[in-house]
């Protein structure tokens, strides 16, 4: 026998076993989509092994078990082939994936297998990033996956010759860090001071968030993973910040600065503490004595 024609029975052969594999895989998965039907339970997708974020879900790395249908998580897939195939029917995982956790539709790439930020983004909300610093940025803290409160702290100008009175202000609360510069992983966990962080919001939030970027000052504040309260004030000026009069202390009125802004007579003596703003002074008496 020639050199030629062993050479073509091995790849015939090659190609044989490949075909039998593939046929095994997908006999296999029809075969436990009809059993799990057949037993009262909906077949779902779930990883049959350890997936990488980023990867691509190949036939092998997936398995169809059956779930109580009450129980079949949103956006679960029923069929090996929703996921894997050509190469526009592909997708890649957004995050890692543990053996036996359900395959959902928010944690894979659209079809093609293309990871980009715009497929984790919900629908009808839009992706706008902040300048941040080691300040505005919580000191690098802030990660992909973390919910924060947006700030603006800015000048307001009064008129009639009144002094600038500067507020800060809530743009928006409680909204999903989708990238940290240009890193969307949310499995990241290493703090780390970022120029820019992108976050998840409405498109009125994103109009006024990027507008409150050229007018002021933009900061983020860090939310507790359970917090998803909205917050109650929404503003805070500078007058706001004034001490709080205590049991002896002055009080609007009476020791501080008038309705009209104008300095009262200060407290005066032993135990007194005199502190000066600008152009008032203030006396405040230690202990409340």
């Amino acid at each position: 026998m020639s050199i030629r024609t062993l050479a073509t029975l091995a790849v015939a052969i090659l190609f044989g076993l490949v075909a039998v594999i593939i046929l095994n895989n997908t006999l296999g998965a029809s075969r436990k989509t009809q059993s799990a039907a057949a037993g009262g339970l909906s077949p779902v997708v779930v990883a049959a092994q350890p997936i990488a974020r980023g990867m691509t879900l190949h036939p092998g790395f997936l398995k169809v078990v059956g779930f109580p249908a009450a129980s079949v998580p949103a956006g679960a897939f029923t069929s090996v082939d929703q996921l894997s195939g050509g190469k526009g029917v592909q997708r890649l995982a957004l995050r890692g994936l543990t053996p036996g956790e359900p395959v959902l539709l928010t944690e894979v790439s659209g079809p093609g297998g293309r990871l980009n930020l715009s497929s984790v983004i919900d629908p009808g909300m839009q992706a706008v990033a902040i300048r941040a610093s080691d300040v505005t940025g919580v000191g690098g803290f802030v990660l992909p996956g973390d919910r924060v409160d947006v700030l603006l702290t800015r000048a307001i100008s009064q008129g009639n010759n009144q002094p600038v009175n500067t507020v800060t202000q809530v743009l928006a609360d409680n909204v999903k860090v989708v990238g940290v510069d240009q890193s969307d992983n949310d499995e990241a966990d290493k703090p780390a001071v970022a120029k820019a962080v992108t976050i998840q919001v409405t498109p009125e939030q994103a109009q006024a968030i990027t507008l409150g970027q050229a007018v002021g000052s933009v900061s983020l504040s860090l939310r507790h993973v359970a917090d998803e309260a909205p917050l109650a004030r929404r503003a805070t000026t500078v007058a706001e910040l004034g001490f709080k009069a205590s049991a002896g202390g002055p009080s609007p009125g009476a020791g501080g600065p008038s309705a009209h802004g104008a300095a009262a007579r200060p407290l005066s003596g032993p135990g007194i503490i005199r502190v000066t703003r600008v152009t008032e002074t203030t006396g405040y008496r230690l202990g409340g004595r």
